[in-house]
């Protein structure tokens, strides 16, 4: 193995609370169901379709609204947290000669301006989509541009789809569970291997 690619939202950045903030200044401008900070607990329990008719939000207006809703993360990115124990899976990970790469549908500009503001200087590129359900396609073009196999790569992150583009592309995927998807949303996609802390990515991987 090479390259450890990283998700950005819900498994390096806790964005949780930026990302329901500015989730709720759109449904006030645009008569969606506001979301409260208790449901956040139910709400990792669904699909993405299922949460869409939860809040009153049809999904073919996700590509209009997702640059509009990252445009007010954005505001806030002081606001989201370096999840405890990341910093330190970065290094370990450098020390032992792995590239790591994040592959998002965030924006490049959000992510890069978080990793600024944290300092954090281990990651080699990183890759986006707006399309929230194409991250197999950049998986796909990062591959190729590297002339790497798909064994070659580990993908980490926290959602459903997720596992989807892993799948797709073959790429082996540690599930995190401290992000936006309970093991419920995906446990029938059966991910490779399941960690519970940041610490548990490295047994994985070394």
């Amino acid at each position: 193995m090479k390259y450890v690619l990283f998700d950005f939202d819900g498994t390096i950045a806790d964005s949780k609370i930026v990302m329901l903030s500015a989730w709720n200044k759109l449904a006030e401008k645009h008569h969606f169901k506001k979301i409260k900070i208790e449901e956040l607990s139910t709400l990792k329990k669904l699909s993405i379709k299922e949460r869409s008719k939860l809040v009153n939000f049809p999904m073919y207006k996700l590509p209009i609204i997702i640059p509009h809703l990252y445009k007010l993360y954005q505001q806030s990115i002081k606001e989201v947290n370096l999840y405890v124990g990341m910093r330190e899976v970065f290094e370990e990970l450098e020390k032992k000669g792995y590239k790591i790469v994040i592959i998002s549908s965030n924006s490049r500009e959000n992510i890069l301006e978080f990793l600024r503001y944290n300092k954090i200087e281990n990651i080699e590129s990183v890759l986006c989509s707006t399309l929230i359900y194409r991250k197999d396609k950049l998986m796909n073009k990062f591959l190729s541009e590297k002339k790497l196999s798909n064994s070659e790569v580990i993908y980490i992150g926290d959602e459903h789809r997720d596992l989807v583009a892993c799948k797709k592309t073959g790429i082996k995927m540690i599930w995190v569970g401290w992000g936006y998807d309970s093991f419920e949303v995906v446990q029938d996609e059966e991910p490779d291997y399941i960690v519970n802390t940041p610490s548990e990515i490295l047994e994985v991987i070394f």
